[in-house]
């Protein structure tokens, strides 16, 4: 069984066009998050005199909800809108029991 079939049956979708039109809405999130990373940076003024921890702190604040939205995007664009909004579902109830916890 190759690699894109085993993704096909742990996601499961119908076809291997699905399992690439996946991956590449996951390689274009990530990449577009590196870029809006820098211009977001570059935006509030962050210089090489910057903290690490301020900088840290920011990167994981935007960059979590930018990728999120971001596969959502491209998602839809590829077709597989459905695929990641099942995957955000589950993340978000994820992070829910997080904060919600006794």
């Amino acid at each position: 069984m190759s690699r894109l079939s085993k993704l096909q049956a742990k996601w499961g979708v119908n076809s291997i066009w699905q399992v690439i039109a996946i991956l590449v809405a996951f390689s274009l999130a990530g990449s577009s998050v590196v870029v809006l990373r820098k211009a977001f940076f570059e935006l509030l003024g962050f210089t090489d005199d910057t903290s690490m921890w301020v900088k840290t702190v920011t990167y994981i604040l935007f960059v979590f909800p930018a990728y999120q939205l971001l596969l959502l995007m491209y998602g839809t664009l590829l077709g597989q809108f459905r695929f990641f909004w099942e995957k955000e579902k589950k993340m978000l109830k994820g992070i829910q029991k997080l904060w919600t916890r006794s």
